[in-house]
């Protein structure tokens, strides 16, 4: 009987423990396509679904990861033939379904696409997750009329996965991008990504009593919320928008509609984790072309899966940047 690595996450009345496990193919739960996995990738939402969270997993024991690409072993619906490279992005994989730290997993049909050409299946899980929400964002942005000559785009959360994808891919497609970070030991990182300012996060932390500020952006991509969103949607200029996609400072948004009736700004929620597969494979397709990022591996660590427990911890005190890409083959 195959046996294989999983990282499990046991929660108890004696506490938390995270440990790499033997488990064998029987363990895996229903679904019609078994895959080897080739790579996974790190995100804050694994993160917090190893420590416990129950906002992101309810059942232990588990095996985090949300993003997994591999080659298929088994599909009992007969679409996809042994070997395809493919990749399973969100969903509940990771959640409540055991996910891509593992050697195997096996998936609905639903969940799992094949990689487009001219993407490897390494960077697909660079990308994983958040390079799909970043790519949504910029996604929303130009259907609302964004042009690079209207003026710089924001990216708050700048050093974070979704942050870093956004940074490097406007500043590839000729963006004036504003990053925003507290970590000021980044700012030369973020700007050899693409960015052309770097402001510290506290120009945007606190609040306001203003109406509006100075027009300042034609977009942004925000991943704090709170009072950062607010003070964005204030620094819009006229018909500006932003796309919303992570929590980090809160999830209020006390603001006035002063913004909205004054300047007609837009605000745009960005929910990866639920979207259609064809949505994913549009975006993985765009990323195979004409948003290819030919620098994509600097922008990530590439971790052995005993080495993700100690990079667990050093993302959730904050001491991270960039992505981290899990791979599995390595020993």
């Amino acid at each position: 009987m195959t046996t294989f690595r999983a990282m499990r996450i046991h929660l108890t009345d004696d506490g938390l423990s995270r440990s790499i496990e033997h488990r064998t193919l029987d363990d895996l739960p229903v679904g019609e396509v078994l895959i080897r996995v080739h790579y996974s990738s790190l995100n804050y939402k694994d993160a917090l679904s190893a420590n416990g969270h129950k906002g992101i997993s309810r059942h232990y024991p588990h095996t985090p990861g949300i993003d997994a690409a591999g080659k298929v072993v088994s599909d009992s619906s007969d679409t996809f033939a042994e070997g395809t490279e493919v990749a399973v992005i969100g969903f509940d994989l990771g959640m409540n379904t055991d996910g891509g730290f593992a050697d195997y997993i096996r998936v609905p049909l639903g969940w799992v696409m094949a990689l487009p050409k001219g993407l490897s299946m390494a960077d697909s899980m660079r990308l994983g997750t958040a390079g799909v929400t970043a790519a949504y964002a910029l996604e929303k942005l130009l259907d609302n009329g964004l042009k690079s000559e209207h003026g710089p785009v924001l990216v708050t959360g700048a050093t974070g996965g979704v942050g870093t994808l956004a940074v490097h891919l406007l500043g590839s497609l000729g963006y004036d991008v504003t990053a925003v970070t507290g970590k000021e030991q980044s700012h030369d990182w973020l700007r050899s990504l693409g960015a052309s300012v770097v402001i510290p996060r506290s120009q945007l932390a606190d609040a306001q009593p203003k109406a509006l500020l100075a027009d300042a952006y034609a977009g942004a991509i925000d991943t704090v919320g709170d009072i950062t969103l607010v003070n964005i949607l204030k620094s819009l200029k006229f018909g500006g928008t932003v796309a919303a996609c992570g929590i980090v400072g809160g999830t209020a948004v006390p603001t006035d509609i002063y913004p909205f009736i004054l300047r007609g700004v837009n605000l745009v929620g960005i929910a990866s984790s639920d979207a259609p597969l064809a949505a994913r494979q549009r975006v993985l397709g765009k990323f195979a072309g004409v948003w290819k990022m030919p620098r994509l591996p600097e922008l990530c660590d590439t971790l052995r899966l005993d080495e993700v427990e100690a990079r667990i911890e050093a993302m959730l005190a904050g001491q991270i940047q960039g992505r981290a890409l899990i791979d599995m083959e390595a020993q």
